[in-house]
């Protein structure tokens, strides 16, 4: 028998070695069909239905023959298999028209995977992505409920339906705060990102959305407000303020009372600011506990805190031979972290004083100079700006300024290119202590 697989994609890319697929007999090529009788349709029907001790699974063979394999396993045990495509079928594009959407200010030339909105809420679960529900259908969400999905990462910006309407451009968007609820109902966990855009849904409109967003606590668990971005690539798009010293303090003083506020009512802080505003305003950011186990990290909510902790930490357990390493390196980093960068490197070298390291602010002239964090920094700027300075025998930068899975940077030059074209090694960094410790002390 052969089954009809036109519209299927579950094509087994990678079979892991010693694995219960291996062990089977699946190859690269063959298809999966069905668990437990259920047709696969995506990851999240995949992953639910591997979770059984017990399975039976529906392959169909290179030559069009179809295996069933039964499966008894620990619940916890993988297949050992991975997809064409990471979410078994192609992931879904965005709709939206948002005002402040990073990907419309890019400009021509760049990877072209970065064009490529998504909104997929599978990706939220695979990924950790943010995605505005905007996309989603009734039987998208009344998967998730189903199939107990959890956590799922929410770009929520506002809770005013008529607000998020104009801020997203999209006829949907004002359904948000009702798909929650039913969300939270099924005791979904969530958590959100805020967009902050002055004028639009700062101050008051931050005041009503945190509002609403706790009434769903704890299944919303937190809230991260980031700075909107914008690059010099905007024609035709609408103006946007952006944050400067006096707002950015501002918000954090709103915030701060939202803080005692949320501290009293649900024993949590609930909304958290990225580092860029404290950076901004020239505030001291929120101590390492502060945090509460940086739940909001991968929005860059408490990274200078958690990095300097772990660099504080590294360097008291370090040997004598590391001690007195002799070297000269240098960093490169961004306007945000600059100024931390720099108090790190004093530290390490007070601590072993034959290095010298050199930290270099690296101006983002791609984008324009207003984008300020790390991980938007290119090799580009990086070439022209440290062009004949003596950086030592190692150039160091943050790993964020390449891909997630290949070493490659915004402008399309890889890490490789850069070695070579700089004629020093670059070894690019964890924004994690010991990493960053380790590596320029190697």
């Amino acid at each position: 028998m052969e089954v009809n697989v036109k519209k299927m994609n579950n094509v087994v890319s990678k079979v892991y070695n010693n694995s219960i697929a291996e062990e089977l007999g699946i190859e690269v090529g063959d298809i999966l069909i069905s668990i437990n009788g259920q047709p696969i349709q995506d990851i999240i029907e995949y992953r639910f239905l591997l979770s059984d001790e017990y399975l039976e699974v529906e392959i169909q063979k290179i030559n069009g023959e179809i295996y069933v394999y039964e499966i008894e396993k620990e619940y916890d045990d993988d297949l050992g298999i991975e997809f064409s495509n990471p979410i078994i079928d192609k992931a879904k594009s965005c709709r939206n028209k948002c005002v402040f959407c990073f990907i419309d200010q890019l400009p021509k030339g760049m990877r072209e995977t970065l064009y490529f909105k998504d909104d997929d809420s599978r990706l939220s679960f695979l990924q950790g992505n943010f995605v505005t529900l905007t996309n989603m259908s009734e039987e998208d969400i009344d998967k998730i409920i189903r199939y107990r999905i959890s956590p799922i990462n929410i770009s929520v910006h506002t809770t005013n339906p008529e607000l998020r309407q104009k801020m997203i451009k999209n006829k949907f968007a004002g359904k948000l705060y009702d798909i929650m609820k039913r969300l939270a109902d099924a005791q979904i966990q969530m958590n959100c990102q805020i967009v902050l855009c002055p004028g639009y849904n700062d101050k008051e409109e931050l005041e009503r959305t945190v509002s609403d967003l706790s009434k769903l606590y704890p299944y919303v668990n937190s809230a991260a407000a980031v700075p909107v971005g914008i690059t010099k690539h905007r024609d035709h798009l609408p103006n946007l303020e952006i944050f400067n010293e006096k707002t950015a303090r501002e918000t954090i003083e709103q915030v701060e009372k939202l803080h005692e506020k949320y501290l009293k009512e649900l024993g949590t802080r609930f909304i958290f600011l990225s580092d860029e505003f404290y950076v901004m305003a020239n505030k001291k950011l929120l101590d390492y506990d502060e945090y509460e186990g940086f739940i909001q990290f991968e929005n860059g909510v408490g990274m200078i805190s958690k990095l300097e902790r772990e660099i504080q930490d590294q360097l008291t357990t370090l040997s004598e031979e590391k001690i007195n390493i002799k070297k000269k390196v240098s960093i490169a980093t961004g306007h945000s972290a600059y100024e931390f960068i720099c108090k790190m490197a004093k530290e390490i070298m007070d601590k072993c004083p034959n290095m010298e390291i050199n930290v270099y602010k690296i101006i983002n002239n791609f984008f324009g100079e207003t984008i300020t964090v790390s991980g938007l920094i290119t090799a580009t700027d990086i070439m022209d700006q440290l062009k004949g300075i003596d950086l030592g025998e190692t150039l160091y930068i943050p790993r964020s300024m390449l891909k997630a899975d290949e070493d490659i940077f915004l402008d399309n030059i890889t890490l490789e290119e850069l070695n070579n074209k700089m004629g020093i090694e670059v070894i690019p960094c964890l924004n994690e202590g010991k990493d960053f410790v380790d590596k320029i002390l190697k």
